[in-house]
């Protein structure tokens, strides 16, 4: 292990280079990025109103005057479990009947983002899995010490799984680091030891896979007859009601088109539960910072009684691998246009562009039948309390099988011919 190491705590990544923290972001995931994670923070979608507090764990190599970065973990201080994805309610009803506290807990996810992706970033030069074990261990010794009832990896990778639910304690030359100076108050760590021993959890989404696809039909001819029809059919619902879908960059949107695109992410909310989280600021800034990164699909309807102004709006991030729909909104409802807008449209952009996969968000197991395949998803969790570890423990043993046989079993609802079905 590279010697001189120091563990930070901070509050903000504003005083974090930019480079820096990208360059431990190799994957190209778009919700990793420095400036997706600080504009959050920026433009007030964290803090009181929705219980989600900045905690970033960084990993410095080096002297002071010339230290690098070599490893983080984004992670928050939750005072309660919305916009996690990973439901724990049975969890904290179980300490509070118990007259326990579960909040605050400290989760390292990616603030109301469902998306699959690394939670310890490790700079590509450091030893993987003793690097992951220090961070974890700092997490964890950290969240010891505020008294935090446990600690949540959320959407993890099968890699970062693996090396969580590890007992393997290794010596570590980690060093506190105290920054006094730091106007975001971080903490120091000390005695940093590296045992991983968090619990699994499993869940299922579903994702699209580029099958080496030359075009939407291409993609067609490959599922059953019954299935190509429904699919067809779904699009011309759309075609024939006149409207017209445009794929745009978020660069090239202008600001009167974000205040569209905000006020299409807000219905959703309006016309469901819950309280948007996102404010308007932060998708103009976005689309200044990582526009290119941001896929925007328009639906207009000509007919409409002001044309110009869009009917409905996806919105999707774009990684290197992967594209992952995020939102959607409309002001008229219109047979299959959901469909279209962030299940069709985001399938022909990934034929077009070679991508090779794509996330659509949580939940929906009417996803499959329109070619998103059930996928595990993993979570790891440091459960502080001894009882309440093996309680939870028990719960994840029984959990598991079932979800395991759930998702395979929902493979049966693919819309592949059986000879082509690829997993």
């Amino acid at each position: 292990m590279t010697p001189n190491l120091q563990i930070e705590v901070r509050d903000s990544l504003a005083d974090i280079s930019p480079a820096q923290w990208n360059g431990l972001c190799e994957d190209g995931n778009p919700f990793l990025c420095h400036e997706f994670l600080h504009t959050l923070d920026a433009t007030g979608c964290l803090g009181k109103a929705t219980g989600w507090y900045p905690r970033y764990f960084l990993l410095w190599a080096g002297e002071e005057d010339i230290r690098e970065l070599v490893g983080a973990v984004p992670a928050y201080v939750k005072t309660n479990s919305y916009g996690e994805f990973v439901f724990d309610w049975a969890w904290a009803d179980a300490y509070q009947s118990h007259q326990q506290e579960y909040y605050p807990k400290l989760v390292s996810s990616i603030p109301f983002t469902p998306a699959t992706g690394r939670r310890v970033l490790v700079r590509s030069d450091m030893p993987l899995d003793d690097t992951i074990k220090i961070l974890a261990s700092a997490v964890r010794q950290f969240a010891d010490s505020q008294d935090f009832s446990s600690v949540h990896y959320l959407f993890i990778t099968e890699m970062e799984s693996r090396i969580l639910s590890a007992v393997s304690p290794v010596n570590s030359e980690a060093q506190s680091a105290d920054n006094d100076d730091s106007a975001d108050a971080s903490r120091v760590l000390t005695g940093v030891e590296t045992a991983t021993d968090h619990l699994r959890r499993i869940d299922c989404q579903y994702h699209w896979h580029n099958n080496d696809y030359q075009d939407f039909d291409d993609f067609l001819a490959r599922c059953t007859s019954k299935r190509r029809k429904t699919i067809r059919r779904e699009r011309r619902h759309v075609s024939d009601a006149g409207l017209r879908l445009a794929q745009r960059f978020g660069d090239t949107l202008t600001e009167r088109e974000w205040r569209w695109v905000h006020g299409f992410y807000q219905s959703t909310f309006d016309r469901k539960w819950g309280n948007p989280s996102l404010t308007l600021p932060f998708f103009e800034t976005i689309g200044e910072l990582m526009g290119d990164k941001i896929l925007i699909v328009f639906a207009y309807d000509d007919n409409d009684g002001m044309p110009e102004w869009p009917v409905a709006c996806s919105i999707m991030f774009i990684g290197t691998d992967t594209l992952y729909g995020r939102f959607w909104g409309c002001r008229a409802e219109h047979n299959s246009l959901h469909f279209e807008a962030c299940y069709y449209q985001g399938i022909e952009y990934c034929i077009a562009h070679q991508i090779d996969n794509f996330e659509p968000g949580a939940q929906g197991e009417h996803k499959i039948t329109r070619g998103f395949v059930p996928t595990i998803t993993r979570s790891a969790h440091y459960i502080r309390h001894p009882g309440f570890r093996d309680a939870i423990a028990n719960y994840l043993a029984q959990e598991t099988p079932h979800v395991e046989q759930r998702c395979a079993g929902l493979t049966d609802l693919l819309p592949f011919k059986s000879d082509l079905i690829n997993l």
